[in-house]
């Protein structure tokens, strides 16, 4: 499950949070997943896409909001993107 999958990763500290610092990382690095929430915006969805495309990694989406996924992550704020690295 997807939820598991991104708190096993954040024990582990191989995630990164916001959508800003997960586009920088994805462009200098290949993540093993990316998840993004399903209310995302949808120019910034089409960015990772793209970007998932070129680079040949997995995008899932969260089946939540932006908040709810902030919750899986133990965060007091929303979270729209995120990343688990290698």
């Amino acid at each position: 499950m997807l939820e598991e999958e991104i708190k096993k990763a954040l024990k582990k500290g191989k995630v990164i949070i916001g959508f800003k610092k997960s586009l920088k990382y994805i462009k200098m690095n290949k993540p093993q997943l990316v998840v993004i929430a399903k209310n995302i915006q949808e120019d910034r969805k089409k960015e990772i896409e793209y970007l998932a495309k070129i680079g040949k990694f997995e995008v899932k989406i969260f089946d939540g909001t932006s908040k709810e996924l902030g919750i899986v992550c133990g965060k007091p704020f929303p979270i729209s993107t995120l990343v688990i690295k290698k």
